[in-house]
């Protein structure tokens, strides 16, 4: 099993913190552009608003959303759009998630993860594979959540370890649960089978 580390009642700005280290880091070993790969939801909102207050050179850095709902930019439903609205004000590119896409090595992939053990749209029915011979997908939840009922892209779990390192941030005991169960192996959704095929060190801030 892959190291993973669980960093337990951090807060916004320490999470944000230390991602901001993260990209600071890898700013410095290159004059080329960086990528991030982050996740749409809820819990992200905060920390993103804190992260943007780091002194990087943001121009360097290209943010990649792990998925999205297929809907326009300004629907409500889109997590695209309210990425761009936080990072291109300082100065980040943020990429529009699409089939053709090239995703690139990532300097950090940070993934959310569902109470059915999903991770980016890669929900539990559409059986995603470690070894799928495509970065992104199109795929369709089954059952559609009710709050966002609608087909999704995503970048497959190749895509997403394909990263110097993986970062999770997971609210709520019941999900830490499903999350410490794929740690011991003791299922097979999605948030195992990442675990599983990821090399590098893993970081889940509770």
């Amino acid at each position: 099993m892959i190291n993973v580390t669980l960093k337990n009642g951090q807060s916004a700005n320490e999470i944000a913190q230390w991602i901001a280290g993260k990209l600071g880091e890898a700013l410095t070993r290159t004059k080329s552009e960086i990528a991030i790969s982050v996740p749409g939801g809820s819990t992200p909102f905060p920390i993103f608003e804190e992260l943007v207050k780091a002194p990087l050179d943001w121009s360097r850095v290209a943010v990649w959303p792990g998925d999205d709902r297929i809907v326009p930019e300004d629907h409500d439903a889109s997590n695209t759009g309210k990425i761009r609205a936080i990072f291109e004000p300082a100065g980040a590119r943020v990429v529009t998630l699409g089939e053709d896409a090239s995703p690139p090595r990532f300097t950090l992939c940070w993934m959310g993860m569902g109470g059915d053990g999903h991770i980016a749209s890669l929900f539990p029915n559409t059986d995603p594979q470690v070894d799928d011979p495509q970065m992104v997908r199109r795929l369709t939840p089954d059952p559609l959540p009710p709050e966002a009922p609608f087909d999704r892209i995503t970048l497959t779990i190749p895509a997403l370890v394909n990263s110097d390192a993986l970062m999770f941030v997971i609210r709520g005991n019941d999900k830490l649960s499903v999350f410490k169960a794929a740690m011991a192996g003791e299922h097979d959704l999605p948030i195992a089978r990442i675990l599983t095929a990821a090399t590098q060190d893993v970081v889940c801030f509770t």
